[in-house]
């Protein structure tokens, strides 16, 4: 049987999230009691499970045999007694301590002694739950994602009061139905919340602050960080309110400035502002999208090239696949022909001194580059673009005797194709205007953002990753585990513990310690396993 040793579950609560587990629990051949308060609510999640059962027919997934199958194991009830023999009940209501502690007391009373059961909480104490039931060492932690029938992910938590085989023994029937489970201890948020609330939090105190647009934030994490979708459009797709909710949550154990929700985030909940579900959040969900324009068509620009920064070097090879012009000085000439492989491509670059950048409408150069000597070869109309995502770009500016025209650029990929464009408070209006206007024109995307450490993407990206070092370092969870968590629990291509290792920790802690500097926020020091492994000329965590 798949359930292992359970073979009747019930579930009460059958809002989107609870019939999701309802349907996932029948789709593995048990018997499943859901309960709801009252009728009009017992009908919402009938609803619900046709729906989705529905759908998966449609697109070809499921029979209508098998979904009339699953439909006769579920039985609804809004009778709590209809919950005694079962072997194990999840419950699945709203993330209220008091409403849940309420459920658990009935579940005590009509429940079988020997009886598992389990939270589907995603931000609440486990423990606080299980210390105010007659049968703590029954209870566990059961965290379903989103939508349940498809995410693989189910995070298992124990408390001190657990007892080891009721853990067991649910880990083994979340195998049986298909799933992944991350048996973890309890602490707020867990695994996957923890750490991707976090991030959505910093997000949303950049958008706050001006350092950049809410849509250049999205799009620099999805084409530069090759995440499934942006911040702004994942807070309005989870809730703003289960957001704020989530949060408070984990502030309330951590006190990491990090987790105290954004006053932004918390004047939207306010207002009704709750994303998807209400119409309108960070965006207005009514509205018709917006145009993507046209792709440029714009005629390559003449690129020159001082120094050997891989966002530089990428640079180059763009304008010379685009068909422009590419003057690059002695030092980076391998480096950029090494991106290269196409005959024409290569016959586009040629090797030249700054003084000959004269005719460059975009020259990049990383900051050991004579600055000051390209400043005075540059044409007026030329933008100075420095290469670098750590060191404050104002200071290379000046540098150049033409700070007016100088912005920050950085590609947070080298092989991709997202260029971050910071100004400064010394650069001309239009200055942007005209860099991300030549980079278009090479087939790249541009984003803005103002003068900051990390610009948008290396920002959030690297304190994230800072998050998931810590966890590994306090044993809370293995690197495997935290990887699960982000790729089964948040559709993430990489988990943080293989990106650490792929983007490099030597890259980390530079981005960090320059992030430290820039604003003495503790939590966005390197993490000392992150230290320690650097020191010891180790490349990866694993």
């Amino acid at each position: 049987m798949t359930g292992g040793s359970f073979g009747k579950v019930g579930v009460v609560g059958l809002g989107t999230m609870g019939a999701g587990i309802a349907e996932v629990l029948a789709r593995g051949g048990l018997a499943v009691v859901g309960i709801e308060v009252g009728p009009e609510a017992l009908e919402r999640g009938r609803g619900h499970l046709e729906s989705s059962t529905g759908r998966a027919v449609k697109r070809g997934r499921l029979t209508e045999e098998a979904r009339r199958e699953i439909l006769g194991r579920v039985a609804l009830s809004t009778e709590f007694a209809d919950l005694g023999d079962c072997d194990l009940v999840i419950e699945a209501v709203p993330e209220r301590l008091d409403l849940k502690r309420r459920v658990f007391a009935e579940l005590d009373r009509v429940c079988r002694d020997d009886a598992v059961l389990a939270t589907n909480t995603s931000s609440l104490s486990v423990t606080e739950i299980a210390a105010a039931t007659a049968r703590p060492a029954q209870v566990v932690g059961v965290h379903f994602f989103n939508p349940a029938p498809v995410m693989k992910l189910v995070e298992v938590i124990r408390t001190v009061l657990t007892d080891p085989a009721a853990v067991t023994r649910v880990a083994e029937l979340v195998s049986g139905l298909g799933k992944t489970p991350v048996t973890i201890g309890d602490r707020a948020g867990f695994v996957a919340n923890r750490l991707l609330f976090g991030y959505l939090n910093q997000a949303t105190s950049m958008l706050e602050n001006g350092h950049a647009t809410r849509d250049d934030i999205d799009t620099a994490m999805t084409e530069g960080a090759g995440l499934p979708m942006g911040p702004f459009t994942l807070m309005d797709l989870i809730g703003l309110d289960t957001c704020l909710e989530v949060l408070e949550a984990v502030h309330a154990e951590s006190r990491d400035r990090r987790h105290a929700p954004s006053p932004l985030l918390r004047e939207l909940v306010t207002a009704g502002l709750l994303g998807r579900k209400t119409g309108r959040g960070f965006y207005d969900h009514g509205a018709a999208p917006a145009s993507g324009g046209e792709p440029s068509e714009a005629t390559p620009p003449v690129v020159g090239v001082a120094g050997t920064d891989p966002s530089a070097l990428a640079v180059a090879a763009a304008c010379a696949r685009a068909g422009g012009r590419v003057r690059v000085t002695a030092d980076g000439e391998s480096g950029v022909r090494a991106l290269l492989d196409g005959a024409d491509a290569l016959a586009r670059v040629e090797t030249g001194a700054p003084a000959s950048f004269a005719d460059c409408d975009l020259i990049v150069a990383d900051a050991s580059a004579p600055l000051a000597a390209l400043g005075e070869a540059a044409g007026p109309d030329a933008v100075l673009a420095v290469a670098s995502a750590t060191g404050p770009v104002v200071e290379h500016a000046t540098a150049t005797g033409r700070p007016g025209d100088t912005v920050g650029l950085h590609l947070p990929e080298p092989g991709g194709t997202l260029v971050e464009i910071a100004t400064t408070v010394l650069t001309a209006p239009g200055a942007a205007d005209r860099a991300a206007a030549l980079v278009a024109a090479l087939g790249l995307t541009a984003v803005r953002c103002r003068d900051r450490a990390g610009f948008i993407v290396d920002a959030l990206r690297f304190p994230y990753l800072n998050d998931a070092a810590a966890m590994l370092a306090a044993g809370y969870a293995d690197a495997d585990s935290i990887d699960a968590a982000m790729t089964l629990g948040c559709g993430y291509p990489a988990g943080p513990i293989a990106d650490l290792d792929r983007l490099g920790l030597d890259r980390a802690v530079t981005v960090l310690r320059a992030l430290y500097a820039e604003t003495r926020e503790a939590a966005l020091a390197p993490s000392p396993l992150l230290e320690e492994h650097v020191r010891a000329g180790r490349r990866t965590l694993r």
